[in-house]
């Protein structure tokens, strides 16, 4: 099993704590993919919202993650990327958890081994255009969820939950 994996199932910790959110999956197509080397993941919540702009995305994962997640309202775009390999790698190298986007991923073949956890609605080779534009700290919904800083999120095959508290 890959190291870097946390272990724990979402099924589980739901049912320990059934008042969690749940990432909701739609019959418009609108079904998470895990794109990342490691498929469970979790931790504390760091949010930003953008559209088709990454710029905050880059930065933030360019600062220390302490075993932190990024949680990305891209307003559920599929006409670009929020992510790619570099911005992967980067999130890696500062010790992020991982990344869950209301959104899409480029690089998806380089994705699928770097041992960092990311989950997406889609891929594309379109990468976004970086115009400094995205806010950072806000609570933000999408999917079912409503999410703020400081909010804990766990992903696994199964999806993802929210708590308002750590569960493990």
């Amino acid at each position: 099993s890959d190291p870097m994996s946390q272990d724990f199932i979402t099924c589980d910790l739901l049912d320990e704590s059934p008042e969690c959110q749940v990432l909701a999956v739609s019959s418009e197509g609108n079904r998470y993919q895990h794109f990342g080397g490691v498929k469970t993941f979790g931790g504390e919540a760091v949010t930003v919202k953008c559209f088709e702009d990454n710029s905050r995305v880059k930065e933030l994962l360019n600062t220390p993650g302490a075993g932190r997640v990024l949680v990305v309202d891209g307003g559920g775009s599929l006409r670009c990327a929020l992510i790619g390999d570099m911005i992967a790698q980067s999130a890696i190298d500062n010790n992020w958890a991982g990344v869950l986007i209301y959104g899409c991923v480029r690089d998806a073949g380089d994705l699928l081994n770097m041992p960092i956890g990311v989950m997406a609605l889609g891929a594309i080779p379109r990468k976004s255009n970086r115009q400094g534009v995205g806010e950072v700290d806000l609570q933000i919904n999408f999917s079912g969820i409503s999410i703020k800083s400081g909010d804990f999120i766990y992903c696994d095959l199964n999806g993802a939950i929210v708590s308002d508290k750590a569960l493990i």
